[in-house]
């Protein structure tokens, strides 16, 4: 994420969770507006512009000025008073109409299909906390109940409770389009559709939407402990609660979570034009290096120890040892993804613990028991 200089009044646009290689490729960026946020630019630029050649000025002028800068301050404060999560606040039978704001393309032109960041306003109606999820009912009947609306799909949010606008009136949600190919030619098939992914993926601003929620309770951020460690694991889209956690913790001034512990980021993608959400986490490394740490495995360009194919979990075998301490320290540990990242990450963890001359699944109970172990598959 891309930072000026500021001072104390004023307001900017600036771009959101997207890489260099995107912007210089002539990808959109995600644009979000602070206002009376101490973001002031040291030139006036309106991001809106189609003028390639003028996003390039900004970008250097932005290396020259480039610093670290405040918390930006959120809003209403209230959201922070609440004892319990808030939970199915809008159901299947009743759900509710938000509006989609923005839908903007997240990766490159060499990713394997498309990944958008989707912001909804749903005018503080439909609080959350951060680490759950919206259901989505997509329109039309289901194909499987003609006659009846659209089953509900679970997203998890990517950002705090405050919104991508920092004024808790919106929730985003990060989503792959689905899409089926034919076995036998290999070739897309046009009939088959991840029917609620291509109807957000789709959406323009001002189409309404329906959700259902807020749901889930396993992800949730514990913040009992400010000096705690958070280590979190990642494939593709399962990087969504992450990043509503890191920006509470990194970027937002919240005067009830005033976060002085480690966070650690494990993200496996197919390559680094998957990357989601890229220029945020590389911001907080480069701000908070004491606090923040990042590793990516990108499987169709990095190699293993064994030279094959790096995934997660081989970055976390090369780190394993550092994190069974962490975990004996009393760290919690966060998983959230494809269900299959699920059993090469545990032979992994069950290797590691054999080196170390513990049982796996003693290990495991005691994290259960501890409530240490967050998993959340799909």
């Amino acid at each position: 994420m891309a930072h000026l200089a500021v001072s104390q009044a004023g307001s900017a646009t600036v771009p959101i969770g997207t890489n260099a290689t995107h912007r210089s490729a002539g990808f959109k960026t995600h644009n979000i507006k602070f206002q009376d946020k101490l973001w002031t630019p040291m030139i006036s630029l309106d991001l809106k512009t189609k003028n390639l050649n003028l996003r390039k000025q900004f970008q250097v002028c932005m290396s020259v000025q480039e610093v670290s800068i405040p918390k930006v301050g959120v809003s209403p404060l209230e959201l922070e008073d609440a004892k319990e999560p808030p939970l199915n606040t809008y159901k299947p039978k009743q759900p509710y109409n938000a509006t989609i704001v923005s839908v903007e393309r997240l990766v490159g032109p060499k990713a394997p299909g498309e990944t958008c960041h989707i912001v909804i306003d749903h005018d503080g109606n439909v609080p959350y906390w951060e680490g759950q999820s919206y259901g989505i009912i997509p329109p039309g009947e289901n194909p499987k109940k003609p006659g009846t609306p659209n089953t509900v799909r679970l997203y998890s949010i990517a950002s705090t409770r405050y919104g991508d606008g920092f004024d808790g009136k919106t929730a985003s949600l990060c989503v792959r389009r689905a899409v089926y190919y034919d076995p036998e030619t290999g070739k897309e098939d046009p009939s088959k559709k991840g029917i609620c992914s291509n109807f957000l993926c789709d959406s323009k601003p001002g189409d309404k939407v329906k959700i259902t929620g807020p749901s889930g309770k396993i992800m949730l951020l514990p913040e009992d402990d400010p000096n705690a460690t958070h280590i979190m694991i990642a494939t593709g889209t399962g990087i969504a609660p992450y990043r509503g956690y890191l920006r509470r913790m990194f970027m937002e001034s919240v005067p009830k979570f005033k976060f002085s512990g480690l966070a650690w980021l494990f993200l496996g993608v197919a390559n680094s034009d998957s990357l989601l959400y890229d220029d945020e986490f590389k911001r907080y490394l480069k701000d908070y290096p004491k606090n923040f740490r990042y590793d990516i495995a990108l499987s169709r360009e990095q190699k293993n120890s064994n030279g094959g194919k790096m995934y997660v979990q081989d970055k976390i075998e090369e780190y394993g040892p550092e994190i069974f301490e962490l975990l004996d320290s009393g760290a919690h540990i966060y998983f959230c993804g494809l269900k299959g990242m699920m059993p090469g990450i545990q032979d992994t963890l069950k290797r590691v613990a054999e080196q170390r001359g513990e049982s796996w699944e003693e290990k495991l109970s005691q994290l259960k028991k501890n409530k240490q172990w967050h998993v959340e598959v799909y």
